[in-house]
C-alpha cells in the first residue's frame, strides 16, 4: 500500500489544499479500481465506510489478494471539508464559483471525437486501451481556472481510465439507491444486490456532468459517433447514495465496507469470499421517471409514508400544514413508485422538493438531477 499527498491549487491561487489517496495493488496487473467517499464534503456516511474499507484493503494487499490496483479517496473534497456558514458545515456547492462539486467536470468525448477519427479498427481491446490514453491525454491538457476545477482535474486523473469507479455519497434522508448509465443496467446489478439499494436509477446522461458520467458517458457517446468500430462500455462508473446525511454508524458502516469487498471480489479484483448474492430489493428503473414531489406552500411538514415505502400513483406522501391558519394540504404522488428520499427539514418553503418517487416509466427530460 501506498499513500500519496496530492496539493491542490489553480494557477496563481495562494489555496493550501491537500487531498490523500491510498494505492493498493499493481497497476497494470489486473483490473483498475477508483474509490472515493465525500466528494459533496458534508456527506458524512461515505467517510465512515471508506475507514473500514481502508482497513480490509490493507489486510488484503498485506497478503497479496489485490488482483489489479485500487485507489482510495476516503475523505475527497478538502476544499468543501474547510467551508462552513454560520457554524454549519457546506461541503455541496464551492463557495469561490457557487458550482456544485459534483457538477462540470470535462466531458472528454468532445474532444475525443475529432483526435481518434481514423485511430480504432475492430479490435475492441486495442480500442478501449487507445481510448483510456487519449482520455488522460484530454484531462492533462485541462487548463483550471479555479481551486474547484484544479481538484476536478486531479480527481479525474485518478479514475478516467479505471474500469470500475465507485463514488460514494448520501442523501439528505434516504433509503440506499444507486445512479449509473443506463449501458451499465446489468453490470451495476450485483452492486445493487449487495448493497441492498432500493432504487437503481438509470440514464444515458442526467445532465450538469457529474463525476460518474465524465468517467463512463465517454465509452457509450464514442459508440454512437463511431458506430462502425467495438467500443464497450468499458468503466463501470457509478454513485452510490449511502442513505441520509445522519445515518453515520459503526453498524452501517462495517455493513457497506463488507458489501464493497464482496463486490470487488466478484469483479475479480479482491481474493475474498463473494458469498451467496442476495435477492434484489428492486428493478432497475430509468432515471427520467423519477418523480420530485414539491411543497405546495409554505408549512410543517408532516410524512405519512416511510423511505422504501412503494407508492400507487394518488397515494398521499405527506401533508403540508399552514402555520399561521391551520390548513392541511395532502401531498400526492402522480406516479407509481418507490418513496428512495425526502427532505430532513420539516418546515419548507412553496416549491421546496419534499420527495423523490422512483417510478418505472421516463416522463421527464433535460437535467435530472437536483442542484
Amino acid at each position: 500500500m501506498r499513500t500519496l499527498k496530492h496539493p491542490i491549487s489553480a494557477p496563481q491561487s495562494s489555496a493550501q489544499f491537500e487531498l490523500t489517496s491510498y494505492h493498493y495493488g499493481k497497476p497494470g496487473t489486473g483490473k483498475k479500481v477508483y474509490i472515493q467517499a465525500a466528494l459533496h464534503a458534508d456527506e458524512v456516511p461515505g467517510m465512515l465506510v471508506a475507514q473500514f474499507l481502508r482497513k480490509r484493503l490493507d489486510a488484503l494487499d498485506a497478503a497479496g489478494q489485490v488482483r489489479g490496483e485500487i485507489i482510495l479517496v476516503p475523505a475527497a473534497n478538502p476544499i468543501g471539508l474547510s467551508q462552513a456558514i454560520h457554524g454549519a458545515p457546506f461541503g455541496r456547492f464551492d463557495l469561490t464559483t457557487g458550482v456544485n462539486f459534483n457538477r462540470a467536470y470535462k466531458h472528454v468525448a468532445d474532444e475525443l471525437k475529432t483526435k481518434l477519427d481514423g485511430k480504432l479498427g475492430p479490435d475492441a481491446h486495442a480500442n478501449v486501451r487507445t481510448i483510456r490514453e487519449h482520455a488522460l491525454a484530454s484531462v492533462a491538457a485541462w487548463q483550471p481556472k479555479s481551486d474547484g476545477e484544479a481538484h476536478k482535474k486531479l480527481l479525474l486523473e485518478m479514475a478516467i481510465d479505471a474500469d470500475i469507479v465507485l463514488d460514494l455519497h448520501c442523501d439528505n434522508e434516504a433509503v440506499l439507491h444507486i445512479y449509473a448509465g443506463t449501458p451499465l443496467a446489468d453490470a451495476i446489478a450485483p452492486l445493487a444486490r449487495l448493497m441492498g439499494a432500493h432504487a437503481v436509477l438509470l440514464a444515458l446522461a442526467a445532465g450538469g456532468e457529474p463525476f460518474d458520467e465524465a468517467c463512463s458517458r465517454l465509452w457509450w457517446d464514442l459508440q454512437a459517433h463511431f458506430p462502425e468500430v467495438p467500443i464497450p462500455p468499458a468503466c463501470l462508473s457509478t454513485t452510490v447514495e449511502l442513505r441520509g446525511e445522519m445515518d453515520v454508524s459503526y453498524e452501517l458502516a462495517q455493513q457497506d465496507a463488507d458489501a464493497l469487498v464482496r463486490f470487488l471480489a466478484h469483479a475479480g479484483v479482491l481474493d475474498a469470499e463473494v458469498g451467496q448474492l442476495p435477492a434484489p430489493l428492486c428493478e432497475a428503473t430509468p432515471l427520467e421517471g423519477v418523480e420530485p414531489i414539491l411543497a405546495p406552500h409554505a408549512g410543517i411538514l408532516v410524512y405519512k409514508r416511510e423511505m422504501g415505502e412503494r407508492l400507487k400513483a394518488g397515494d398521499a406522501v405527506a401533508d403540508v400544514i399552514d402555520a399561521a391558519n391551520g390548513t392541511v394540504t395532502p401531498v400526492c404522488c402522480t406516479v407509481d413508485g418507490v418513496l428512495f428520499a425526502r427532505t430532513a427539514h420539516r418546515h419548507v418553503l412553496r416549491g421546496w422538493n419534499i420527495g423523490k418517487i422512483a417510478g418505472a416509466t421516463a416522463f421527464r427530460s433535460g437535467d435530472l438531477l437536483s442542484q
